[in-house]
C-alpha cells in the first residue's frame, strides 16, 4: 500500500536564494511539504526568476525592508514547521527574522541556514561561489589532471552536494529529532564542512597508498588507465572503471588485449603510461556504439557516457533521489500514475519531466497558500504595495 509522501501536511517558507537553499526547498516539496517562496518585492513586469529548482513551490512577494513587509513573515511563523534561508551570515538577523527572534514565536521552528563559507571561519564575511568553498574544504585539490591546475566539477559538488543536500539532510534530521522532543532546531549547513565530509574516503585515502601521489596520479583520480575516460573513432567517450582483477579481465576480453603485454602487473605505476596508450588506441579503434556493444551485459565496468541530450531523445525516466516503497515522493516524470512503480514516485509528475522548467513568477500561487495555511484573504489580513505584500495592523491572525 502506497501512503503519502513522508513530509506531508509541512510547511515550508524558503527565502530565494541562488542554487543549495532552492534544491533543498525543492526536494521538500517533492517529498511532500509545501514550500512557499519568499521573493523581493517587484516593482517591474514580473517575470520568472532565474531559479529552476522550483518543482511545486508557490511564492509571494515580500519588502523586508519595511517594517509592515516584515511583521507579515513574522505573523506567518506560529503555523510554519521549516524556514530556509540562504543568505550570509546576519542578513537574517539585519531584516529583524533572526532564529533567536522566530523560534521565540514558534519554538517548533525548525530554522535551517545554508551558508557557502562557516559562519565561524575566516571567510564568514566574503563573497564566493561553489570552487571558493570547495578550495578551502581541500575537495578542490583532489581534482584534476597531472600536471594541471585543478579542476571544479561544475557546481555540483558544494552547491548541491555539500549544500542543498546536506541542508536538506539537516532538515530531516530536525524533523525526526521534533518527533522525540516536540521542539525545533537551528540547523546551520555550509558548504565548506559539507564538501570536506563528502571528501572523507579519499581525504583519509591520502595517508594510504590508494591516493597518496600528487593529483591526476592515483588510483580513482585519473592516473589509472583502467579507472578514466576514451575518446571512440566517432568522438564519443567510454567510462572504464575496471579495478577489481575480474572486472580487468573482462575489460582486456572485450579490448582484445593480452594481459602479458601491458608489461608488468597492471597495478604498477610503471606500466600505467603504457597501458594508457594501449587503451587510447583501442578505443579510437571503434565507434562508441560499436564498444556498446561488446561490454555491454559484461563485468568489464566499461560503459559510455551519455549526454543529457542522448537521455531525453531516449525518454529517460527523471526519478526522485531515494526510493521509499511505502510511503515514496512525487513523481517527476510525467505520465498516467495508476500504474507507475513506486520507485518511480507518486502522483502525475512534472511538466518538462525534469529536463525543462517554466520557473516560478514571483508571486505565483501565493495567495492561494495564504488563504489555506493561514485563512487570510488580501485587502483584508494583508495589501499589496510597492510590488510586496505587506501586514494590515487589524487582521493578521493565523488561522485556528
Amino acid at each position: 500500500m502506497t501512503l503519502s509522501p513522508p513530509l506531508n501536511g509541512l510547511k515550508v517558507m524558503e527565502f530565494a536564494g541562488l542554487a543549495p537553499g532552492p534544491f533543498a526547498g525543492m526536494m521538500c516539496a517533492d517529498f511532500g511539504a509545501t514550500v512557499l517562496r519568499i521573493d523581493r518585492a517587484q516593482s517591474n513586469t514580473i517575470a520568472p526568476t532565474p531559479d529552476t529548482l522550483t518543482r511545486r513551490k508557490h511564492s509571494i512577494c515580500v519588502n523586508t525592508k519595511r517594517r509592515e513587509g516584515v511583521e507579515l513573515l513574522k505573523a506567518m511563523i506560529p503555523t510554519m514547521d521549516i524556514l530556509i534561508e540562504p543568505f550570509r551570515p546576519g542578513v537574517m538577523e539585519k531584516m529583524g527574522l533572526g532564529p533567536e527572534v522566530l523560534m521565540r514565536l514558534n519554538p517548533r521552528l525548525i530554522y535551517a541556514r545554508m551558508t557557502g563559507f562557516r559562519r565561524d571561519g575566516k571567510y564568514a564575511s566574503m563573497a564566493g561561489h561553489d570552487i571558493n568553498y570547495i578550495a578551502v574544504s581541500g575537495a578542490l585539490s583532489m581534482l584534476g589532471r597531472k600536471d594541471e591546475t585543478p579542476y571544479a566539477p561544475g557546481n555540483i559538488l558544494g552547491d548541491f552536494g555539500g549544500g542543498g543536500l546536506v541542508c536538506f539532510l539537516g532538515i530531516v534530521l530536525a524533523v525526526a529529532s521534533r518527533e522525540r522532543t516536540g521542539y525545533g532546531q537551528v540547523v546551520e549547513a555550509n558548504m565548506v564542512d559539507g564538501a570536506a565530509y563528502l571528501a572523507t574516503m579519499p581525504r583519509l585515502s591520502q595517508k594510504g597508498p590508494s591516493w597518496s601521489a600528487p593529483r591526476g596520479t592515483n588510483l580513482l583520480d585519473g592516473g589509472a588507465p583502467f579507472y578514466d575516460t576514451y575518446v571512440t573513432k566517432d568522438g564519443g567517450y567510454m567510462a572504464v572503471g575496471a579495478l577489481e582483477p575480474q572486472f580487468f579481465a573482462a575489460l582486456l576480453k572485450g579490448l582484445e588485449i593480452d594481459e602479458k603485454s601491458i608489461g608488468g602487473n597492471r597495478l604498477d605505476k610503471k606500466t600505467w603510461e603504457k597501458q594508457k596508450k594501449m587503451y587510447t588506441d583501442k578505443f579510437k579503434s571503434k565507434t562508441r556504439a560499436e564498444w556498446e556493444k561488446v561490454f555491454d551485459g559484461t563485468d568489464a565496468c566499461c560503459t559510455p557516457i551519455l549526454t543529457n541530450a542522448e537521455l531525453e531523445k531516449a525518454g529517460f525516466d527523471h526519478r526522485p533521489i531515494v526510493h521509499l516503497n511505502g510511503t515514496p515522493a512525487m513523481a517527476i516524470h510525467d505520465g498516467d500514475p495508476d500504474d507507475r512503480p513506486a520507485r518511480q514516485g507518486q502522483g502525475l509528475g512534472i511538466e518538462g519531466s525534469g529536463w525543462d522548467v517554466k520557473g516560478l513568477k514571483p508571486g505565483d500561487g501565493g495567495e492561494e497558500i495564504l488563504a489555506i495555511w493561514m485563512g487570510w484573504q488580501k485587502g483584508r489580513h494583508y495589501v499589496e504595495k510597492d510590488g510586496g505584500y505587506e501586514h494590515v495592523e487589524a487582521g493578521l491572525r493565523p488561522k485556528i
